[in-house]
This record gives C-alpha cells, structure tokens and sequence, in this order.
C-alpha cells in the first residue's frame, strides 16, 4: 500500500492498471454530523474537530485523486475530480454501477458483513437481473444462477 507522503513521488508505484483495463471502487459516504452505527472514529486528542456552522452552497461530497504516467513516461500527471451528491436513485444508476453493487452486496452476504443489515440473496437477484444487460460473455447470467442457487440453500 502507497504511503500517504508517497503520493507524489514519481519514484514510487502502487495501483498500476494498463492501458485499456478499468476498476471499480465503491464507497459509502458518511456526511458529517450525520450519526452511524457503523463508524465511531476516536475524538482528537490534540485538536477540536471542525464543525461547520453555516451550510454549504456545493454539493461536493468527496474529491478523488489519482496520479498516472504514460506506459514510457517517468512524469506523473495529477488528475483532481471532485465527486458531486446528485442524489440518483438506485434505480437510475448505470447498469454497470448496479451490476458492481450486486456482486459487492453477494460477498458481504458470504461473509456476514455488520453492514449488508437487511439486504438478503433475493435483493442481490434482483438488483443483478435489472443490472444484466449486454452479456456477450456469459459472466453475468453465470452469477445470477449462482446467486439463484445460494438463494435456494438460504432458505432451506
């Protein structure tokens, strides 16, 4: 794992992905002063936490950062993108945004994640055959019939 003071030294690598080939990460967002039973982070000890007392006219929930260089490069570019809260709906999300949920929601199932609460094999099912779309492949009906089958084994 990159260290933090690491991220701009062009002598450093971490998270190399080729030409052609893309990730997909998801997070869950907590806003501030919004109360989660899932994180308690420690208080400072050295500093008080910035309360903001007057609201935001941006949306901006995060900023992403990466760096990269061109396969012969020695130079890293720097590219900023701040992430704006446009409240979609699920339902309105891509197809690939939803495809990725359901596979990210099956392994916290399989693993008894604190955090699926409520979402169950059924949720995964659907969420994964609105999500199909074009699959030339077969992958993605492959994992609808797996989850079909861990479905089938859950409630037994």
């Amino acid at each position: 794992m990159l260290q933090d003071e690491d991220f701009n030294d062009d002598r450093k690598d971490a998270g190399e992905l080729g030409s052609g080939h893309s990730v997909t990460a998801l997070y869950e967002i907590i806003p501030i002063g919004v109360e989660s039973e899932f994180s308690k982070i420690d208080d400072l000890k050295y500093q008080k936490p910035k309360v903001e007392t007057t609201s935001s006219s941006s949306r901006e929930i995060l900023t992403v950062k990466f760096r990269y260089k061109k396969p012969d490069g020695a130079i890293s570019k720097l590219i900023v993108h701040p992430l704006v809260d446009n409240s979609i709906a699920l339902n309105k999300t891509s197809e690939n945004f939803r495809w990725s949920a359901a596979v990210a929601a099956l392994g916290m199932l399989l693993r008894d994640s604190e955090y699926v609460k409520e979402f169950n094999y059924q949720d995964v099912l659907q969420l994964a055959q609105n999500a199909k779309g074009n699959d030339r492949e077969g992958y993605r009906i492959e994992f609808i019939n797996m989850v079909k089958s861990l479905n089938t084994i859950a409630i037994r």
